[in-house]
């Protein structure tokens, strides 16, 4: 197993520079998360031992499980929905947070942030699709998050994320990619230089090469690397 996924590292990774190449862009610009969620630690050890260095869990709890015990240097991100009850949890665990979407959220991390005197990554979760079974905030909602973002005292606001439904066909997937995009660059006319956003959290195994080539700058691979996991 543990040469398994050294293999479909390598392979993911000779994936993103092509996608790179064919829009111009550096692979260096690109995060590759391995999203190692209802894979056990040993497992995903395997993984930090192959390279791995940014994980991405779904649940919080779990996240914080592993986190006590994966060995090495590893930024670990929440890329699944975070309920505001959860929010001292995710702080205390997670170095990157992709799934704010509201601006009350964002408040809340904020102040838990300060009394930890952590200061995580975040990003805002935006629904594109307005499927009943994700999360995310409507691109309405958007001025108030980023006004509460913008206000935080304890979190380093760093771009968007978003979760698009699942085609076979990435092509299917790439307009949702390039919205977002378009989003990021239009809050970053309004912006000053210091406080430009410079990450787009988009695109997973079946079309991450799509997400690149639109601009992605952290890509979340879980399958491509672990193999097919169990549903939960």
């Amino acid at each position: 197993m543990a040469e398994q996924i050294r293999e479909r590292l390598v392979r993911v990774r000779e994936q993103i520079a092509r996608a790179a190449e064919r829009a111009g862009r550096s692979a260096e610009e690109i995060t590759l998360i391995a999203v190692s969620k209802t894979f056990d630690s040993a497992t995903v050890q395997q993984a930090v031992d192959a390279g791995a260095r940014d994980l991405g869990e779904n649940r919080v709890q779990e996240g914080i499980t592993k986190v006590a015990l994966i060995k090495g240097d590893v930024r670990w991100h929440l890329i699944g929905h975070l309920q505001s009850n959860k929010a001292r949890q995710a702080v205390e665990a997670f170095d990157v947070i992709h799934t704010i979407d509201s601006s009350q959220l964002a408040e809340r991390l904020d102040r838990v942030a300060g009394e930890l005197a952590r200061r995580p990554e975040v990003l805002v979760q935006v629904d594109l699709a307005h499927e009943p079974t994700k999360s995310g905030a409507d691109e309405g909602e958007l001025p108030a998050i980023i006004e509460a973002l913008d206000s935080a005292s304890h979190l380093e606001f760093r771009g968007l994320m978003t979760l698009p439904p699942f085609f076979d066909s990435p092509e299917q997937t790439r307009p949702y990619f390039r919205r977002l995009r378009e989003i990021l660059d239009g809050l970053n006319r309004g912006r000053a230089l210091e406080q430009r956003l410079t990450e787009l959290s988009m695109g997973m195994s079946h079309d991450f090469e799509a997400a690149i080539e639109e601009g992605a700058t952290m890509v979340r691979v879980g399958t491509a690397i672990f193999g097919t996991r169990e549903t939960q």
